[in-house]
């Protein structure tokens, strides 16, 4: 997973040569026409030696990292840690069977009924074969593949559309490919928040965005939860237009029906190809024309790809079958003017070292080890250094001040070469602790490093009893502020993965959803509530008088909820993340 999101978030500076010279005092300001044209030589000569400077960097080889020489971490397995780990084992063992278990669901998408008559009667290909045909390899990152499971208005596997990032042409690029086994390509509530995710990821980093339309339209019984708010299908189109003002490559196929709404995707992308006989773009498809009109028409006839490719222009490739159409996209994305980063070929030799040297960098224990580690409730939590040396190139990670709020373990480490900073719980976000990770959030930003945040947060707050703890608890409110401050302003790219726990405010310092990190993913076992299951008497009022029989009934009552409502599957299935991953390829 995070080899992929380091090739994605570039969280490299932009390089000296590019940024503008400093400006002096406009010409108006200047006391005489002397000063001025010594003004405009010095702005020329200025020029002359960024044009140097810029023919130098692009000649130049690619420029190495600075060396680095972290301590190795080390965190075997103990005896005394035999029984939680085995106990989180079991657990994990459960959590995978069940992942493994929604995977292959949402892999056949609509069911093979909808298979067949998708691929026998409508002679199209399905959405993962389409895939194969756009993208360089199968080597690309699915974006929430469980959305859509268990809500209440049905199971919709995989949200009826497929999102990622994957290469074509060796240039990474997001694409939004409509399932039409799934209810017909219908769009749902759950469809739209995640295109619209999807393109919110183009956007952030400046990735073209492919579109494979076979949509249906939106599901009109639910439509007051797809039409009418800011953050419904129309954002789409907003996010399009914006995405073009922004420079950012959209392209779109139009594989299937686009009707109504969906028709406006090809329309607004900047070039659209369409395939003959089953590609179709209308407001208003067939049947509505006869009940309006009376007028028998075919769909070929009112927006096939004849039409809009000769006629209206709303298209500008044709293509005569769908494999025909994937081979323009390639084309078209090798239109982009984007210049990659060149291969250096290497002696056998060389080859040889850097086989060698990609060996000694994977961590010295087994990343397999990590489902012991992935905890089943917060007292089954484990040094969470033993998570981090399972993790980094040669288990090697260099702490930032170890000795203060130890509760947090905040350090530098390499993950496959790219240097990281790395924010991981490690008990309660105390007042110390929190002061440590916005001193640390801000250094990373000042030295442009990727930030990473391993979460595992307390399960609920913590009770004041006392005037000791109100002033203690408030003085950890201010710090816990000036960590989200930190968070919420570092414009690094940051990645979240929930390991354990994501609970309550400290979830926000730790760039939950709400802190709009790049990314964020949950191992199977995390929890996403308010607080944990077992700790909803933190919610009744203290000086209740209720009777203890009906109190013991309410907490139990709020204790099941939240063990059915925090669940990551519960989570994942309504977007709260982009996906679940198992323990052992977070690495990958």
């Amino acid at each position: 997973m995070y080899r992929c999101m380091a090739s994605v978030c570039s969280g490299g500076r932009v390089c000296p040569s590019f940024v503008p010279a400093y400006t002096q005092s406009p010409s108006w300001t200047l006391r005489n026409r002397a000063e001025e044209r010594h003004h405009r030589v010095a702005e020329q000569q200025q020029q002359q030696r960024l044009c140097s400077v810029r023919l130098i960097s692009s000649a130049a080889k690619k420029r190495r990292s600075l060396r680095s020489a972290f301590p190795v971490l080390e965190q075997p397995l103990q005896p005394i840690h035999q029984h939680v780990y085995e106990a989180n084992l079991r657990n994990s063992n459960a959590c995978r069977k069940k992942f493994i278990e929604l995977s292959e669901k949402v892999r056949k998408g609509g069911g093979d009924s909808a298979i067949a008559r998708h691929t026998q009667r409508n002679k199209k290909l399905l959405v993962r074969d389409r895939l194969r045909l756009l993208l360089d390899d199968e080597d690309f990152l699915e974006l929430s593949p469980l959305a859509g499971l268990g809500l209440p208005y049905g199971d919709i596997p995989s949200a009826g559309c497929l999102t990622g990032v994957g290469r074509i042409n060796g240039l990474w690029c997001v694409f939004i490919a409509n399932d039409a086994t799934v209810k017909g390509g219908t769009a749902y509530p759950i469809t739209v928040k995640k295109q619209l995710r999807a393109q919110e990821v183009a956007i952030q980093n400046r990735l073209p965005c492919v579109y494979l339309v076979d949509s249906g339209g939106a599901f009109l019984p639910l439509q007051s939860e797809i039409f009418p708010d800011k953050n419904h299908g129309g954002r789409a189109f907003y996010n399009e237009a914006v995405m073009s003002a922004m420079k950012i490559p959209q392209v779109s196929v139009v594989c299937g029906s686009c009707t109504a709404g969906g028709a406006y995707v090809p329309t607004m992308a900047e070039e659209t190809v369409i395939v003959h006989r089953i590609g179709t773009i209308f407001l208003a498809g067939p049947p509505l024309v006869k009940a309006a009109t009376g007028e028998e028409v075919t769909p070929e006839d009112l927006g096939g790809a004849r039409l809009h490719a000769e006629v209206s222009g709303c298209v500008d490739h044709f293509a005569w079958e769908e494999k025909e159409a994937y081979s323009y996209t390639r084309n078209i994305i090798s239109t982009l003017n984007f210049q990659l980063p060149e291969e250096e070929e290497e002696e056998e030799e060389e080859e040889d070292k850097t086989r060698k040297r990609k060996a000694e960098e994977e961590p010295l224990y087994s990343s397999e080890e990590l489902l012991g580690l992935a905890s089943q409730s917060y007292n089954h939590s484990l040094d969470v250094k033993m998570v981090i040396s399972r993790l980094t190139d040669g288990s090697r990670f260099q702490e930032f001040k170890a000795r203060y709020g130890t509760t947090l373990v905040n350090g530098f480490a390499k993950i496959h070469g790219h240097l990281v900073g790395i924010v991981a719980n490690n008990g309660e976000l105390s007042h110390q602790a929190a002061l440590k990770g916005s001193h640390f959030v801000q250094l990373c930003d000042q030295r442009g490093i990727p930030l990473l945040f391993l979460q595992n947060t307390a399960p609920a707050a913590a009770q004041t009893l006392s005037t000791t703890q109100a002033e203690m608890h408030s003085n950890r409110l201010k710090a816990q502020g000036s960590m989200m401050s930190a968070v919420a302003c570092a414009s690094v790219p940051k990645i979240t993965v929930v390991i354990g726990g994501c609970h309550g405010a400290d979830s926000y310092a730790m760039c939950g959803r709400a802190f709009d990190p790049n990314f964020l993913f949950l191992w199977p076992n995390a929890r996403v509530s308010m607080m944990a299951p077992g700790h909803a008497d933190s919610l009744l009022p203290l000086d209740s008088e209720q009777e203890e029989e009906q109190k013991k009934k309410q907490e139990d009552y709020l204790n099941q909820r939240l063990k059915e409502e925090s669940s990551a599957f519960y989570a994942s299935g309504r977007l709260w993340d982009d996906g679940i991953i198992l323990p052992q390829d977070t690495r990958l």
